[in-house]
């Protein structure tokens, strides 16, 4: 079964579920309306399920390649790109005073979604240029806006983010590429940066790469990391590109997934670039373009566990294998209690992910219209919505191929694809760890007050919600509650150590409400999901939290030497 774009589900959850109607209620987005979000979507829609899903395969089979220093993509990709840019992909949400549409992220979120889950590894491509858009309209001089957005939000040019170095993966504090002032008002920037998605390609006309790098005499870690905007061609008196600057792709990394998306090590040789908001802020600015993607990188898992169950639910309904022990079956694996199950679980995980990456959106562009407690819900959200829809992508791929049965484990199918493509998801843009340090280091600085409103928002819905459902959430909340004042009495460390079971646990129970608020409008489908999700699902959280609050004890008990011995 060729994938679809889930237009139907977007809709539900932008009118159910995830309160879009506030967004479009806005001055700022008041002709962003639904009836325009549905047509967008309806487009996009048609657009990933003839053009870019069949990509998926051809990219995965055909990897992008570096021949003598240039770039060359998969079959097809550049006719891809330009059918996404021209639907306004990297446009969508950027200032229309630079040539954007303006539209809200949650809008964006639903388009990425659709087309990640056609074709991830293009995908990557203008989701890095949205990024580059936001960082730049927040941070960069006038005259950088002016020479650069209208051409990346064209598409006419994409963008990279440079972070990695090899002795400086997490701890970006330990990067040594340098910065040195040209007198001019540029700067030479020369290091190695690695892992680089979409370094280079061969159908744009320019790449604009973000460089994290020291200035001369910087102070050390982070507090002394400035960003600086470096481009593959230089552009000429008049903004088009024109000499190569002294940068280049010394290779392409060999990767488990997302052959079509070429990771690569750049080397920066002196390469002329442009400082990017103040001196030893580059942090700052680099966090726009990196918590713009971290909600990207959740849709990235979203939308592969909505392929892999489409994949999934179409196999097992062709599958026949053995007798099922119910009456008036269709006569496939569909009938089997276990097979069963797991698409129950696929969907319904899904559901929860998906929901929860929208409804971080919709606090994102709240935030964004000047609702101080909505930006604080946001800044909660990120992690619990990265971490949670990259390990429900993983899970939901695997479980894919576990319905495929043996055939999940030869190529021809396609489910193998999803697991090793997305599998990546929950290491970029920040491990899920770090993401749940996070979480209980940074988002409980105000001693625990965003998330603990946050809870008593659950429980509130929940006591209102109808008994048979409601109760076990707000069971749930209560225990997530005791949990987070129980961490919150910890030192650092003893936080650390429970940080991701306890996200993990409080991103369940955010699925629960999800899936309350999706019965309450009474279709039978949606209540049966989600009594299959709060009864079956919803009870992990009990024992993530119990872990939680166990902290960093046992965890030193063994030593290093044990730990090799």
């Amino acid at each position: 079964m060729p994938y679809r774009a889930p237009i139907a589900e977007f809709d539900f959850l932008l009118a159910h579920v995830v309160g879009y109607g506030r967004v479009a209620a806005t001055a700022r987005h008041a002709e962003a309306t639904p009836d325009t979000v549905h047509a967008l979507m309806s487009e996009m829609g048609r657009l990933c399920d003839d053009v870019l899903a069949p990509l998926n395969r051809v990219g995965d089979m055909h990897p992008a390649r570096l021949e003598n220093g240039v770039v060359r993509t998969s079959p097809g990709f550049a006719q891809g790109y330009r059918a996404l840019v021209e639907a306004g992909m990297t446009a969508i949400s950027a200032d229309p005073a630079h040539g954007g549409l303006g539209l809200p992220i949650t809008v964006a979120t639903c388009l990425n979604d659709m087309s990640g889950g056609a074709c991830l590894a293009l995908q990557l491509n203008p989701l890095m240029t949205q990024g580059q858009i936001e960082a730049l309209e927040h941070h960069a001089s006038e005259a950088i806006k002016a020479l650069y957005l209208p051409r990346l939000i064209s598409g006419d040019w994409c963008s990279t983010m440079n972070l990695t170095e090899p002795q400086a993966g997490s701890d970006v504090g330990a990067l040594t590429t340098r910065a040195v002032p040209n007198g001019d008002g540029t700067y030479a920037v020369t290091g190695q940066k690695i892992y680089i998605s979409w370094g280079d390609n061969d159908f744009t006309e320019n790449v604009v790469h973000l460089v994290l790098a020291r200035l001369p005499d910087a102070p050390g870690g982070t507090k002394g990391i400035s960003l600086f905007l470096v481009p593959k061609r230089l552009p000429d008196a008049d903004g088009a590109p024109g000499v190569a600057n002294t940068l280049k792709v010394v290779s392409l990394e060999h990767k488990l997934g997302l052959h079509g998306s070429p990771t690569c090590v750049m080397q920066y040789d002196g390469a002329t670039g442009w400082l990017v908001g103040e001196e030893n802020r580059g942090m700052a600015a680099m966090f726009t373009m990196m918590n713009n993607a971290r909600l990207g990188v959740a849709v990235h898992g979203i939308s592969i566990a909505e392929a892999a169950t489409q994949a999934a639910v179409a196999y097992a309904g062709d599958r026949k294998q053995g007798r099922a022990l119910i009456a008036g079956g269709r006569g496939t694996i569909l009938d089997h209690a276990d097979v069963r199950r797991m698409l129950l679980e696929m969907k319904a995980e899904t559901f929860a992910a998906r929901a929860l990456a929208l409804d971080l959106a919709v606090s994102i562009d709240l935030g964004h219209c000047g609702d101080a407690q909505q930006a604080a819900r946001a800044a909660v959200l990120t992690p619990i919505a990265k971490a949670f829809g990259t390990e429900t992508g993983i899970k939901v791929a695997n479980i894919g191929i576990q319905v495929h049965g043996g055939m999940g484990y030869i190529e021809d199918t396609g489910a193998a694809q999803f697991a090793r493509d997305v599998r990546v998801t929950a290491i970029y843009e920040g491990t899920n760890g770090i993401q749940a340090m996070d979480l209980v280091g940074r988002k409980m600085a105000d001693g625990g007050a965003a998330i603990l409103a946050l809870i008593d928002a659950v429980d509130h819905e929940a006591r209102a919600a109808s008994p048979d459902l409601g109760a076990a959430l707000a069971a749930m909340a209560a225990t997530l509650r005791a949990t987070t004042q129980t961490l919150l009495a910890m030192d650092l460390n003893d936080r650390f150590g429970g940080a991701v079971p306890y996200l993990m646990g409080f991103a369940r129970i955010l699925g629960g409400l999800y899936h309350l608020r999706a019965a309450s409008q009474g279709d039978d489908r949606r209540v049966a999901l989600a009594r299959f999700y709060i009864t079956r699902l919803l009870p992990e959280a009990q024992g993530l939290l119990v872990q939680a609050a166990q902290g960093a004890s046992g965890l030193y008990d063994l030593s290093a030497d044990d730990l090799v011995a």
